[in-house]
Formats: C-alpha cells, sequence, structure tokens
C-alpha cells in the first residue's frame, strides 16, 4: 500500500469503501466485522455488523430504527476525539445533516482523507453544523449535484407554511418529512419563527423524534395525529411520512392541504407529480453551490464522488484541476430530503 495513492488503501469491495490499514468499512451496504457509520439514515446504517464505530446520537438512532445498532459491540465517538484503529487515526467531525451526522477523518501516513457521508452547510437548529478540514481526499456526496438545485432559505420556506395557514385556518396542513432529520428540523424552524401551537405527528416519526429530545433538542408540544379530532385538526400542522400525505390516512384530516418539504421540490414536476399543494423547498443535504464550495475550500487534489447526479459533478472537478472519481456505490438512494 503507497499512502500517496489512495486508491491503495481506501478500495470498494463487495461491502463497499474499506479502509485496508485500518480494517474497517465506512458505511457499509451489508454485514461487515467493522463499521464506521457517518450517521442513521437506512441507506447508510445497516443491520447486523459486529461492531460500530459512530456518535452517541447516531447509534441511540441505530437502536430505535433497527432494534441494535451491532450485534457484538458498538464504540462511541464525540466530535472531534482522536482514536486509533488499526494503523491510522479516525476523527469524526459534524457534518450538518442530521442528528450525530459525522464526517469521517481518516489519517495514515502524513496523507489525511475526509468520508463526508452526506452534508449540508445551510442552518440547522437541531445539530451542530458542517466544520471544514482541509485534506488531500475529499470523499463527497452528489445528491443534488446539479446547478438547478439551489435550496435557498429553509426560514422562508417556512413563512410560506405559516402564510398558507392563516390563509386558510380551516384546513389541516399535512405536510410530508422524512423521518430523520427532516421532521425535527421543521419542528425546530416553526418553534424558532413563533409557531407554539402542539404540532401532530403521524405514529411513524414518534421515536426520531424522542431520540432528539434526550440529546436535549426541543422540539415542543408535540401530539399523536392519529385519535385527534377532526375539529383538532382544523388550521393544524400535522407532519407525515412523504408515502402517507396521498394515502387514505391523510384523507380523513379535515380539507387535508398537502405540502412536502424536499429540495426535490424545486422541481415543480415531482410536486404535481405528487400532488403536492404547497412545496417546500428544504433540504438536508448541499446544493450545487455547496458542493462545489466545500470542494474549494477543502483544498482537496482529488475528489471521489459517492452517489448522486455524479457526471456534472464530476465535469466541474476537472474542470478546476483536480483529479475525480465516481465510486458508484450500490445502496445509495435518494432519500425524501
Amino acid at each position: 500500500m503507497h499512502p500517496e495513492r489512495f486508491e491503495s488503501w481506501l478500495t470498494v469491495g463487495t461491502h463497499g469503501l474499506y479502509c485496508r490499514p485500518g480494517g474497517f468499512h465506512i458505511d457499509p451496504h451489508s454485514a461487515v466485522n467493522r463499521a464506521v457509520i457517518t450517521h442513521a439514515h437506512s441507506d447508510h446504517a445497516r443491520a447486523g455488523h459486529d461492531h460500530v464505530l459512530a456518535t452517541r446520537e447516531t447509534l441511540a438512532l441505530m437502536k430505535a430504527r433497527l432494534g441494535s445498532a451491532a450485534k457484538l459491540g458498538t464504540q462511541a465517538l464525540g466530535y472531534g476525539e482522536t482514536l486509533q484503529v488499526g494503523d491510522v487515526t479516525v476523527r469524526l467531525v459534524p457534518a450538518g445533516h442530521v442528528l450525530g451526522s459525522a464526517q469521517v477523518v481518516i489519517e495514515w501516513r502524513g496523507r489525511r482523507a475526509v468520508i463526508s457521508g452526506d452534508y449540508k452547510r445551510s442552518a440547522d437548529p437541531t445539530n451542530p453544523p458542517f466544520e471544514l478540514v482541509p485534506c488531500d481526499l475529499f470523499v463527497t456526496e452528489a445528491t443534488f449535484a446539479l446547478p438547478v438545485f439551489s435550496h435557498g432559505d429553509a426560514k422562508g420556506e417556512v413563512a410560506k407554511l405559516l402564510k398558507s395557514l392563516k390563509q386558510f385556518p380551516e384546513r389541516a396542513h399535512v405536510v410530508g418529512v422524512y423521518g430523520l432529520g427532516k421532521c425535527q428540523r421543521l419542528i425546530a424552524l416553526l418553534r424558532e419563527a413563533g409557531y407554539a401551537e402542539p404540532i401532530y405527528l403521524h405514529g411513524a416519526l414518534a421515536a426520531c423524534c424522542q431520540i432528539y429530545e434526550s440529546f436535549a433538542v426541543e422540539l415542543g408540544a408535540l401530539k399523536p395525529a392519529t385519535g385527534a379530532k377532526r375539529e383538532e385538526l382544523k388550521g393544524a400542522v400535522v407532519l407525515a411520512p412523504p408515502s402517507a400525505i396521498a394515502d387514505r390516512w391523510s384523507r380523513r384530516m379535515p380539507d387535508a392541504l398537502t405540502a412536502f418539504a424536499s429540495g426535490w421540490m424545486r422541481v415543480r414536476a415531482r410536486a404535481r407529480q405528487r400532488g403536492v399543494e404547497l412545496p417546500l423547498v428544504i433540504s438536508d443535504h448541499a446544493d450545487w453551490r455547496e458542493l462545489t464550495r466545500t470542494i474549494h475550500e477543502t483544498g482537496a487534489h482529488e475528489v471521489w464522488v459517492t452517489h448522486g447526479r455524479e457526471d456534472a459533478l464530476l465535469h466541474h472537478i476537472q474542470l478546476t484541476g483536480r483529479q475525480g472519481r465516481a465510486l458508484a456505490l450500490i445502496g445509495r438512494e435518494d432519500e425524501e430530503s
């Protein structure tokens, strides 16, 4: 193995990205002996690993979502703490994506690689902001890696929701949100904007909200939507998984106005296809400007792209004099973020 050639010690095999001198995988898509997990979304955190290293928050979320974070043992690593793993040193720093999300900083023989996982640069009251780490190799996502994607200010999108509540006080506003991250961020943004009314939750969202609150993220008054009286739900904010906003569950709401909080709502055709009346462009991923800015600011000469809209980002990487590579990792999904 040659430290100056990253592909000799960071390899893509049958389980995903593998650090050979450390003896561990990063976000493997199938069960392995030792895994370092960037965050608890299901396309990064899978069940069945023997040993898992992650932040305390990610381990708690994995346990709640998967039943167990690992079969044989877990190790929590706080942001900024350094750990020797095999022949490499490992550090976790905030990725700004969801609660507990981390970039994995690996150093070996004077070379530094940063595996970003999923990340965003915009403000989020529910988790620490993205921390920039200068490096030689930056491994980035590319979920929204097209110039058309510019997410803008999430507070402005929340203002649209609050305006609609005033305009249509008899209608339940049923908002589709991803259960881990988007749900809690939207609640916190509503609270920051002064909305103090109870927020109603689909049952599938309750567990992650409880984990967030256990880590001192205050979400205010939350109530179960199922079982609530129709009169109570008039003019209320009701949060539900994206799949529920168009099924019979939402039809029991009083004159439901459907909304959807996602970066994909920048594409109006997606909103129309889903029958969304109020698209809210709120994303937990970096947009095109944040992706290209981050690559530049890391100073990395070599950039690998894990998943998403790879072609445009690779073209940009090469135009700016860097070496680019598409990893084409399997098992990554376009989550509703």
